[in-house]
């Protein structure tokens, strides 16, 4: 790392937004249905997902192995950082600093929620149609929502503050004026993304999930 520490930390970078963001995007959204839609709706966007013919390819490079790498070379990085909180107290230095943060509890937070669903899913204890049921075990359960939503604030804050560092790591944004706007419109992306995810999970405390679980079981076992 240290001998090529310059492209690292542009794939690093570049992965951080170039798939990772899309895909906490696609999922907030996808999760926003069972606020929009209910039940019914959530199944259709799984169900939409899980039909794409290349998605076991596009979850092994674009979300796994990119997971992999920018969680653990960003490990790395935050070992080898400094924070100047102690001396400085720009807001930016406290941006820096709790990215660093975040990135942890994000890394963390991530492959625990793949365990909980995705791998359970692998494992064949845990069909699609019973995911809304899974979420709403977990939504409903006082210590995993608060621990969701911590994960959830914190892996939307490591994206929307990365869009900005990234933005001026690779010269898009070089003067104060743009750098300020910039920081605007990644707070609103917070904001927006935050938001989703949220509304998501008080979504699936409702019984329907339950229920509309049951009933597509039901139905896949009389078929």
């Amino acid at each position: 790392m240290k001998g090529n520490s310059y492209f690292s930390r542009k794939l690093h970078s570049l992965l951080g937004i170039i798939p990772l963001g899309m895909f906490i995007v696609v999922h907030g959204l996808t999760n926003y249905q069972a606020f929009e839609r209910g039940p019914e709706g959530f199944g259709k966007g799984v169900t939409f997902i899980n039909s794409m013919p290349v998605l076991p390819l596009l979850e092994i490079f674009g979300i796994y192995l990119p997971l992999l790498f920018h969680g653990i070379y960003g490990l790395y990085v935050a070992y080898q950082s400094n924070s100047n909180t102690g001396r400085f107290k720009y807001g930016r230095n406290w941006a820096f600093t709790a990215q660093r943060v975040t990135g942890v509890i994000t890394f963390v937070f991530v492959f625990w929620h793949v365990y909980q669903t995705r791998i359970q899913v692998y494992l064949g204890k845990v069909t699609h149609e019973e995911l809304g049921s899974l979420m709403h075990d977990i939504a409903t359960n006082p210590v995993m929502f608060v621990l969701y939503t911590i994960g959830v604030l914190a892996a939307v804050f490591h994206f929307s503050n990365g869009i900005w560092a990234f933005l001026i790591s690779w010269g898009i944004t070089i003067g104060p004026k743009a750098q300020r706007i910039s920081s605007y419109i990644c707070m609103g992306i917070f904001v927006v993304v935050s938001a989703l995810f949220i509304l998501s999970l008080v979504a699936f405390t409702g019984d329907e999930f339950k229920e509309a679980a049951s009933a597509a079981l039901a139905f896949t076992n009389i078929g």
